[in-house]
Protein backbone atom coordinates (compact mmCIF):
# COMPACT_ATOMS: atom_id res chain seq x y z
CA UNK A 1 0.00 0.00 0.00
CA UNK A 2 2.81 2.18 0.50
CA UNK A 3 4.52 1.56 -2.80
CA UNK A 4 1.26 2.53 -4.44
CA UNK A 5 0.44 5.71 -2.89
CA UNK A 6 4.42 6.55 -3.82
CA UNK A 7 3.98 5.72 -7.30
CA UNK A 8 -0.08 7.57 -7.26
CA UNK A 9 1.17 10.85 -9.53
CA UNK A 10 -2.04 12.01 -7.87
CA UNK A 11 -0.62 11.77 -4.53
CA UNK A 12 2.60 14.38 -3.30
CA UNK A 13 4.64 13.01 -0.52
CA UNK A 14 7.50 14.87 0.71
CA UNK A 15 10.12 14.54 2.66
CA UNK A 16 9.99 15.11 6.58
CA UNK A 17 12.91 17.75 6.12
CA UNK A 18 10.89 19.64 2.73
CA UNK A 19 9.59 22.80 3.11
CA UNK A 20 6.23 24.29 2.11
CA UNK A 21 6.60 26.02 -1.26
CA UNK A 22 5.40 29.64 -0.48
CA UNK A 23 7.55 29.85 2.78
CA UNK A 24 11.29 31.57 2.27
CA UNK A 25 14.15 30.86 4.01
CA UNK A 26 14.46 33.40 6.85
CA UNK A 27 18.08 34.30 5.78
CA UNK A 28 17.21 34.57 2.22
CA UNK A 29 14.84 36.86 3.03
CA UNK A 30 16.91 39.25 5.00
CA UNK A 31 19.31 38.93 2.51
CA UNK A 32 16.79 40.41 -0.25
CA UNK A 33 15.56 43.01 1.96
CA UNK A 34 18.93 44.53 2.36
CA UNK A 35 19.93 43.95 -1.26
CA UNK A 36 16.63 46.08 -1.44
CA UNK A 37 17.33 48.68 0.99
CA UNK A 38 21.28 48.83 -0.92
CA UNK A 39 19.56 49.51 -4.33
CA UNK A 40 17.00 52.22 -2.27
CA UNK A 41 20.05 54.45 -0.91
CA UNK A 42 21.75 54.15 -4.14
CA UNK A 43 18.96 55.41 -6.41
CA UNK A 44 18.16 58.15 -3.52
CA UNK A 45 21.82 59.13 -3.65
CA UNK A 46 22.10 59.33 -7.67
CA UNK A 47 18.98 61.32 -7.60
CA UNK A 48 20.62 63.82 -4.91
CA UNK A 49 23.48 63.91 -6.74
CA UNK A 50 21.54 64.59 -9.94
CA UNK A 51 19.57 67.44 -8.38
CA UNK A 52 22.71 69.04 -7.37
CA UNK A 53 24.48 68.61 -10.90
CA UNK A 54 21.31 70.47 -12.43
CA UNK A 55 21.75 73.21 -9.72
CA UNK A 56 25.34 73.79 -10.30
CA UNK A 57 25.16 73.63 -13.86
CA UNK A 58 22.09 76.33 -13.61
CA UNK A 59 24.58 78.65 -11.34
CA UNK A 60 27.49 77.78 -14.02
CA UNK A 61 25.27 78.46 -17.33
CA UNK A 62 23.93 81.82 -15.40
CA UNK A 63 27.33 83.01 -14.73
CA UNK A 64 29.04 82.53 -17.99
CA UNK A 65 25.98 84.64 -19.14
CA UNK A 66 26.89 87.33 -16.70
CA UNK A 67 30.93 87.54 -17.12
CA UNK A 68 31.27 86.01 -21.09
CA UNK A 69 31.73 89.68 -21.82
CA UNK A 70 34.32 90.44 -19.65
CA UNK A 71 37.70 90.16 -21.56
CA UNK A 72 35.75 92.08 -23.88
CA UNK A 73 34.81 94.97 -21.43
CA UNK A 74 38.11 95.05 -19.90
CA UNK A 75 39.45 95.73 -23.57
CA UNK A 76 36.83 98.13 -24.20
CA UNK A 77 37.56 99.97 -21.24
CA UNK A 78 41.23 100.96 -22.80
CA UNK A 79 38.90 103.22 -25.59
CA UNK A 80 36.87 104.33 -23.06
CA UNK A 81 39.51 105.78 -20.87
CA UNK A 82 40.97 107.29 -24.51
CA UNK A 83 37.18 108.60 -25.31
CA UNK A 84 37.87 110.69 -21.39
CA UNK A 85 41.31 111.74 -21.92
CA UNK A 86 40.40 113.34 -25.57
CA UNK A 87 37.49 114.75 -23.50
CA UNK A 88 39.97 116.59 -20.64
CA UNK A 89 42.68 117.24 -22.88
CA UNK A 90 40.32 120.65 -23.84
CA UNK A 91 40.82 123.05 -21.53
CA UNK A 92 36.98 124.22 -20.09
CA UNK A 93 37.30 127.65 -21.74
CA UNK A 94 37.88 126.84 -25.03
CA UNK A 95 34.85 123.99 -24.81
CA UNK A 96 32.14 126.73 -23.53
CA UNK A 97 33.45 129.34 -25.91
CA UNK A 98 33.59 126.46 -29.41
CA UNK A 99 31.88 126.93 -31.91
CA UNK A 100 31.36 125.66 -35.58
CA UNK A 101 33.62 122.38 -36.55
CA UNK A 102 35.58 122.50 -33.28
CA UNK A 103 32.15 122.26 -31.01
CA UNK A 104 30.64 119.52 -33.34
CA UNK A 105 33.66 117.64 -32.63
CA UNK A 106 33.67 118.16 -28.79
CA UNK A 107 29.75 117.30 -29.07
CA UNK A 108 30.60 114.06 -30.89
CA UNK A 109 33.26 113.07 -29.07
CA UNK A 110 30.63 113.47 -25.73
CA UNK A 111 28.13 111.39 -27.78
CA UNK A 112 30.29 109.06 -28.13
CA UNK A 113 31.27 108.59 -24.61
CA UNK A 114 27.70 108.51 -23.26
CA UNK A 115 27.13 105.54 -26.12
CA UNK A 116 29.97 103.60 -25.00
CA UNK A 117 28.89 103.79 -21.35
CA UNK A 118 25.39 102.92 -22.16
CA UNK A 119 26.31 99.87 -24.10
CA UNK A 120 28.59 98.76 -21.23
CA UNK A 121 25.65 99.13 -19.09
CA UNK A 122 23.10 97.09 -21.18
CA UNK A 123 25.95 94.26 -20.91
CA UNK A 124 26.41 94.43 -16.82
CA UNK A 125 29.57 96.60 -16.75
CA UNK A 126 29.08 99.52 -14.37
CA UNK A 127 31.53 102.57 -13.51
CA UNK A 128 32.85 102.64 -9.89
CA UNK A 129 32.45 106.49 -8.39
CA UNK A 130 34.26 106.48 -5.26
CA UNK A 131 34.99 109.89 -4.57
CA UNK A 132 34.01 110.51 -1.04
CA UNK A 133 33.13 106.77 -0.22
CA UNK A 134 35.73 105.06 2.08
CA UNK A 135 38.09 102.90 0.59
CA UNK A 136 37.82 99.80 -0.27
CA UNK A 137 40.51 97.45 -1.73
CA UNK A 138 38.66 95.31 -3.19
CA UNK A 139 36.96 98.11 -5.78
CA UNK A 140 39.98 100.66 -5.44
CA UNK A 141 43.49 100.89 -5.84
CA UNK A 142 45.07 103.46 -3.77
CA UNK A 143 47.76 104.79 -5.40
CA UNK A 144 48.92 107.80 -3.20
CA UNK A 145 47.89 109.82 0.29
CA UNK A 146 46.44 113.30 0.62
CA UNK A 147 46.63 114.77 3.92
CA UNK A 148 43.76 116.16 4.95
CA UNK A 149 42.68 116.73 8.55
CA UNK A 150 39.27 117.45 7.71
CA UNK A 151 38.47 114.11 5.98
CA UNK A 152 38.10 110.77 7.86
CA UNK A 153 40.97 109.05 7.40
CA UNK A 154 41.07 106.12 4.67
CA UNK A 155 37.87 108.34 2.49
CA UNK A 156 38.70 108.15 -1.24
CA UNK A 157 39.52 112.30 -1.95
CA UNK A 158 40.60 111.70 -5.69
CA UNK A 159 40.07 109.49 -8.74
CA UNK A 160 42.99 109.27 -11.11
CA UNK A 161 41.21 106.34 -13.10
CA UNK A 162 37.69 105.34 -12.84
CA UNK A 163 36.84 101.71 -12.23
CA UNK A 164 34.27 99.41 -13.59
CA UNK A 165 32.79 96.15 -11.76
CA UNK A 166 30.99 93.69 -14.25
CA UNK A 167 27.63 92.03 -11.95
CA UNK A 168 29.26 91.65 -8.24
CA UNK A 169 33.17 91.13 -9.48
CA UNK A 170 35.66 94.39 -10.02
CA UNK A 171 36.59 94.52 -13.61
CA UNK A 172 39.13 96.95 -13.27
CA UNK A 173 39.89 98.56 -9.95
CA UNK A 174 39.37 102.74 -9.39
CA UNK A 175 42.99 104.39 -9.20
CA UNK A 176 42.48 106.74 -6.33
CA UNK A 177 43.92 108.97 -3.51
CA UNK A 178 42.97 108.63 -0.05
CA UNK A 179 42.96 111.16 3.27
CA UNK A 180 45.31 111.06 5.57
CA UNK A 181 45.46 112.10 8.91
CA UNK A 182 41.84 113.70 9.67
CA UNK A 183 39.73 112.48 12.05
CA UNK A 184 39.02 108.60 12.47
CA UNK A 185 36.46 107.38 10.56
CA UNK A 186 32.87 106.79 12.07
CA UNK A 187 32.20 102.57 12.72
CA UNK A 188 29.89 101.16 10.62
CA UNK A 189 27.15 99.07 12.28
CA UNK A 190 27.90 96.65 9.13
CA UNK A 191 30.69 95.87 10.04
CA UNK A 192 30.03 95.41 13.42
CA UNK A 193 27.38 92.80 13.13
Amino acid sequence: MANEIENDPKVETTPADAKPEGAADAGTLAAVAAERDELKDRILRTLAEMENLRRRTEREVADARTYAVTNFARDMLNAADNIRRALESVPEAERAGAAGAFKALIDGIELTERDLGKTLERHGVKIIEPKGQRFDPNRHQAMFEVPDAEVPTGTVVQVMQSGYVIGDRTLRPALVGVAKGGPKPAANPADAA
